[in-house]
């Protein structure tokens, strides 16, 4: 049984289960060459140009603002799982240098795809393993098994077992990637970490926890993933910032819609089980502008703000503000970034 906060302004840090913080840079991006018409066309006119045009720079201020943005919501832990296929090498110490600098715990993985043939697959794979042999906290990424050789998979999963970490892979998120339970229920193990499964038979054998990432969900148009079904299931975001109560609302009425019964109580058990894949998170300390903090409230209660957050004994934010960084300047540097990311798009 899951046990909401007791009532009252502090909480645990919140934990945004499947974020691409490589993303905070997209909002305002040009438009792409034509309307996309189908999840595929989305990945293949938005994403994919995306993160082909990142180079560090781009990726160190686009995830600073994405810390900060956490930060300033009440989140302190991301699960992060990134994609730089011009900008592989170093791409996860530049993330996880980005956050500490923020003071904001993150979990970093590299997703590993075919996409750009079997050198970039290895290039993916050698930088999760680059990261991981140097002690940095992190999984071992794959984007999704539509993009993937069987080959590919098999050497992600095989890393991943070897540092004793899990996979961090998206799941059945579109109809693309429907039989994805077909080729990876073999692999797949109690710490795999499975974003989206809309399209996910919850009887297919798939072992980890399904990250529901209900507002990208509707934004891509790829279905309800109706999480109720899976046995473990945590909150994301997807990239669309990383504001968990938020999410946690989206989330509740999305339930509510697809079955009248549902309580408030069954999504925060969701925003609850991000705590598993970062326990960490629940020795910080949160002191929010409401009281109580429990789900009957905040289900329907907005612009719930955070306080002071207190992440391994220090305070990196005080009266709403972050005390690590200048936030005004992470954000002229992240708009300088975004300036020069839409020029190469």
């Amino acid at each position: 049984m899951i046990t909401p906060p007791t009532p009252g302004a502090t909480t645990p840090g919140m934990v945004c289960a499947h974020h691409h913080l490589y993303s905070t840079l997209a909002r305002g991006m040009p438009a792409p060459p034509r309307v996309p018409r189908s999840f595929p066309e989305i990945l293949e006119q938005i994403w994919w140009r995306l993160d082909a045009a990142l180079d560090l720079d781009m990726i160190r201020w686009s995830a600073m603002l994405g810390a900060v943005e956490a930060l300033e919501s009440g989140t302190t832990a991301i699960v992060d799982h990134h994609e730089s296929p011009h900008a592989i090498e170093g791409s996860l110490d530049v993330i996880a240098a980005a956050c500490a600098e923020v003071g904001v715990r993150v979990v970093c993985a590299y997703g590993v795809t075919d996409r750009h043939g079997s050198d970039g697959a290895r290039r993916g794979i050698e930088e999760n393993r680059r990261f991981l042999a140097a002690g940095g906290g992190g999984m071992v990424g794959i984007h999704a098994a539509f993009t993937c050789s069987d080959e590919t998979l098999a050497a992600a999963a095989a890393l991943a077992d070897e540092f004793g970490v899990g996979v961090h892979i998206h799941v059945a998120e579109g109809e693309v990637d429907a039989d994805a339970a077909a080729r990876l229920a073999r692999l797949s193990s109690d710490g795999w970490l499975l974003a989206h499964g809309v399209h996910l038979d919850e009887k297919a054998g798939m072992q980890g926890t399904v990250v529901h990432n209900p507002r990208s969900n509707l934004n891509n148009a790829v279905g309800y993933a109706r999480p109720a079904r899976f046995a473990k299931v945590a909150l994301g975001t997807d990239g669309i910032g990383a504001d968990m109560l938020e999410e946690f609302r989206l989330a509740f009425a999305l339930a509510r819609a697809n079955e009248v019964t549902t309580t408030p109580d069954t999504a925060w058990s969701w925003l609850e089980g991000c705590y598993a894949l970062v326990p960490e998170a629940r020795t910080d300390t949160v002191t929010w502008s409401y009281s109580p903090m429990d789900p009957w409230h905040l289900a329907y209660t907005t612009d719930v703000r955070p306080v002071e957050v207190i992440v391994d004994g220090r305070v990196v934010l005080s009266e709403g503000v972050p005390m690590l960084v200048d936030a005004a300047e992470v954000r002229a540097k992240a708009a300088e970034q975004a300036k020069r990311l839409f020029e190469r798009l």
